[in-house]
């Protein structure tokens, strides 16, 4: 492209340096890229004669460039309109005036939508301008003399006496009378690169005064009440975003505020890629009381600038030196001490752990945290808490895995918490209420989603969009919703209407079900994509049974076990007589077997090849099975099943000596010489579920692992095809309902990015990477033998003749006493360098365990007044860095 010189030397003037020089701006800055797509060098012509900050108006600038009046001001209008100057009207006459590059001059043209759309290099070189000048700034600012200031959300400051109005949101919304709104320029710079994070951008930056003037005339912005700005800052906080005032008008003045993620803001990425927080802080900073907080992770879940982590708050045995840190006050500052990656390597967890009951819980659901809420009788924030990672609460907490029990520190006392009997009687009470929670819907999107399989993965991924305010379409080819939760799990275990009140919530949220309809068969993807969905989400879950592989297993008599509860809970009348072999060692092998004693079986024998101590089933499963007077068999292969007229007489069992080899595979072997014979009227099989894919992926560019599960990506869950999540079996093979729900909210987080233009499916993602701190270095002397809190005991007798849930839920006296045998394991850890002083950690608190502290002093300051004050503080940098360099040498000469 063709050098534009006048467009070069405009770049060079706003940047206060000399055209030509060894400083000088050249064509392969972003201060000249930015203007060289839209400015010609006659409009440059014209911006040369303005001034920074100083309002002009075409008579006076029409001489300056020898242009007549008439020509100077439609120059002027096109430099306004591509958002090179501002214009308003002063006194009655139209006058222009340009600012500095950020924020100012790139913020505005990127705020030109049709400019941006037609030539991308505009947001590049807005993103790039930070980048590249970035690295100046470094320890060169004092606090609050930023280009940009955070300004800390009033709610989090409320107590705080020092409190000054220039930190108050409110005071800029009343010192004003003219409102905009417009989208947020950096979100739409990082979409424009096809690098959105998913905080959307609409409707988030307001503009006051004779910004608000400049947007209205230019179309840039909507013109807005008073109140509708506030409306706009009660929206940005409730979704965790952070508020920035331009900080170049001086202190207490500003013409914007924004509304501001850190994976995408280009002004946060002072302090997250350059470790400058300094640069953008406000006077204030996060500190826990770690005797209120309960690890919960809301705040370190909404921490924009990841300063807040999970760690653990009981004391360990072992002292850990904290580790010192090198700090851009009094250290030279270059690429070795950034951090370019912040948008992907973001942690939750510090590295000595955090309490085991939130690590270990698939969906890294917030225990401690609903424990506390509900020992205070806050029912309803604790499912608020659980319905944040976990629509299903009331499902969960009859039919989950408890591996956050089997973890918890308090079994290294005594006995494990109840963790999920107090999660069902938190869930409990949302059913017993006229008025249910349910979930606020955020957004109102037209996109629409497809999800395939009514199961906890769909269901759940349906939940989580329904709330962002998509339109979600359930297909599911039973007539019944659920999944193996209504279908593949026993009422007497999962009462139906308990999982049918849980997806009434997402009836409320809007979802749409359409039952009896099985895509691949009824329809197809393509025509759904020709209908207007715009992603799918398949999670049909693994629901066929596994074969054997043995002779006879084709005989009459011999059922999967998938299929025989399934047909029960479909009411279709199933009767069983005579002796029943059940084969399977796992929780579904055990439904199976409970089922079959409740219709008909006069005796139930179940085999399975592991010990007793190996079984995949949970132990309260195995003794309730026992005390129903089923029989397990352990270390019992099946060799053959035994017909007569093909039908089932019989099974000859081997002995298995070993299920896993070596390596710890499953790699079974057997005493061949040891075998017997078991009479048998029906045999069910239960050794594990496969997947059934129809014709629902057939000329799809969709591929299969061996294990006929689909390929996928690991974090986001994408498939081969772009517009296709997967989720729950379908990806990972047969696991626990929590680990479907689990998968079902990350989906929709990649569908939503997915559906918006220009945004990454992995930037700016938590990787849910959590580890538990280390028990074995606890001290837990000295804590109360508090006795586990028990339901009250179901009498075998009567549960083996129902189908009845008959198991009782805690009562209000027993819960509150089984939350107080928590050891509150988990606290939150701040960073106060890293910190910002936003206050939205403060704010998503239930606990009021963190609070934002005064900790600095400083005032912003006029453009005109910011260089001797800059100076002065890069001179101090200066000599401490001198003394530094000093004391190291010393030191390193005693060593």
């Amino acid at each position: 492209m063709a050098r534009k010189e006048k467009v070069l030397e405009f770049a060079n003037k706003v940047s206060r340096k000399k055209m030509g020089s060894k400083s000088g701006i050249k064509t392969t800055d972003p201060e000249y890229m930015v203007l060289e797509p839209v400015v010609t060098d006659e409009m440059a012509e014209v911006a040369l004669c303005l001034q920074m900050r100083k309002p002009m108006s075409a008579e006076e600038v029409a001489p300056l460039c020898g242009k007549s009046i008439e020509e100077t001001t439609e120059l002027l209008w096109e430099l306004a309109v591509a958002g090179v100057c501002f214009v308003n009207e002063i006194d009655g006459v139209d006058k222009y005036w340009y600012e500095t590059w950020v924020p100012g001059i790139m913020e505005m043209m990127v705020n030109n939508k049709e400019n941006v759309k037609k030539y991308p290099q505009i947001a590049e070189a807005f993103e790039a301008y930070g980048r590249v000048r970035g690295p100046n700034t470094v320890g060169n600012f004092p606090v609050g003399i930023g280009l940009m200031r955070v300004i800390p959300i009033e709610q989090a400051i409320e107590g705080e006496t020092r409190r000054a109005s220039y930190e108050e949101v409110s005071k800029y919304l009343k010192d004003n009378d003219i409102f905009t709104v417009s989208d947020c320029s950096c979100r739409t710079a990082r979409e424009v690169m096809g690098e959105g994070c998913g905080h959307l951008k609409e409707d988030m930056c307001i503009q006051m005064g004779h910004a608000a003037e400049y947007y209205i005339r230019t179309g840039r912005g909507r013109q807005i009440t008073r109140e509708e700005a506030f409306e706009i800052i009660k929206r940005a906080e409730e979704n965790g975003l952070v508020h920035q005032i331009p900080n170049l008008d001086g202190s207490g003045k500003t013409h914007a505020i924004c509304n501001c993620c850190g994976c995408s803001c280009l002004s946060l990425r002072s302090a997250e890629m350059f470790l400058n927080p300094d640069m953008v802080r406000s006077n204030y900073v996060s500190q826990v009381d770690k005797d209120k907080c309960v690890g919960c992770g809301e705040c370190v879940e909404n921490c924009q600038v990841n300063a807040l982590r999970l760690g653990q708050k009981l004391c360990g045995k072992t002292h850990v030196p904290e580790k010192k840190r090198d700090l851009p006050h009094n250290t030279e500052w270059g690429p070795d001490k950034w951090n370019p990656e912040y948008r992907y390597n973001r942690r939750d967890v510090v590295d000595s752990g955090t309490s085991p009951c939130k690590t270990e819980c698939p969906a890294h659901i917030g225990i401690q945290g609903y424990i506390k809420l509900a020992s205070q009788g806050r029912y309803k924030e604790a499912l608020q808490l659980i319905k944040y990672e976990n629509p299903f609460p009331a499902v969960c907490g009859r039919i989950c895995p408890r591996k956050c029990e089997s973890e918890c520190t308090r079994g290294d006392i005594d006995d494990p918490i109840a963790i999920d009997e107090i999660k069902k009687f938190i869930a409990d009470q949302d059913l017993n209420i006229k008025q249910r929670y349910v979930p606020e819907i955020k957004n109102d999107y037209e996109n629409k989603i497809a999800v395939i399989g009514g199961g906890p993965a769909g269901l759940s991924c349906a939940f989580y969009l329904a709330i962002d305010g998509y339109k979600v379409t359930v297909f599911e080819k039973q007539k019944s919703l659920g999944g193996m939760l209504t279908l593949g799990i026993p009422s007497f275990r999962l009462e139906k209407d308990v999982v049918n009140a849980e997806i009434d919530i997402l009836r409320e949220l809007g979802v749409e079900f359409k039952t009896g309809v099985e895509v691949g068969k009824d329809l197809s993807i393509e025509e759904l994509r020709k209908q207007g969905f715009e992603a799918f989400y398949i999670a049909i879950g693994a629901q066929a049974g596994r074969k054997l592989g043995i002779e006879g297993e084709d005989a009459k008599g011999v059922i999967p076990g998938v299929d025989f509860v399934r047909d029960i809970n479909l009411g279709e009348g199933i009767k069983l007589e005579g002796n029943v072999v059940v084969i399977g060692g796992g929780n579904v092998a055990i439904d199976v077997a409970r089922n079959a004693t409740r219709v008909g079986a006069s005796k139930v024998d179940m085999f399975c090849l592991e010990t007793r101590e190996q079984m995949p089933a949970l132990d309260e499963e195995i003794e309730e099975t026992i005390s129903e007077d089923v029989v397990i068999n352990n270390s019992w292969g099946p060799k053959r099943i035994i017909t007569k007229n093909d039908q089932v007489v019989g099974v000859e069992f081997k002995k298995c000596i070993s299920v896993l080899d070596e390596n710890n595979r499953f790699n079974p072997t057997y005493d061949d010489n040891d075998v017997k014979i078991v009479d048998a009227d029906n045999v069910l099989v239960s050794v594990g579920q496969i997947i059934d894919w129809g014709d629902l992926i057939e000329g799809s560019k969709i591929e299969l692992n061996p294990n006929n599960t689909i390929k996928a990506d690991l974090l986001t869950y994408q498939t081969s095809e772009p517009d296709i999540f997967i989720g729950g079996d379908a990806l990972t093979g047969p696991k626990f309902a929590i680990d479907a729900i689990a998968a079902g909210k990350q989906g929709a987080i990649s569908i939503h990015r997915y559906v918006q233009p220009g945004q990454s499916l992995t930037i700016g993602r938590s990787k849910r990477e959590y580890h538990a701190l280390d028990k074995t270095d606890l001290d837990l002397d000295g804590y109360d033998r508090l006795p586990r809190q028990e339901a009250p005991h179901v009498d075998s007798d009567k549960s083996k003749e129902t189908f009845k849930d008959l198991r009782k839920t805690f009562t209000e006296e027993q819960m509150k006493k089984e939350t107080e045998r928590c050891l509150s394991c988990g606290a939150t850890v701040v960073d106060e360098f890293m910190c910002v002083g936003c206050g939205v950690c403060a704010t998503k608190c239930k606990f009021d365990a963190i609070s934002l502290v005064r900790k600095y002093d400083g005032e912003g300051a006029a453009y005109e007044d910011l260089k001797p004050i800059v100076v002065k503080h890069m001179v101090k940098r200066k000599g401490k860095i001198a003394v530094k360099k000093v004391k190291n040498l010393f030191t390193e000469k005693e060593q």
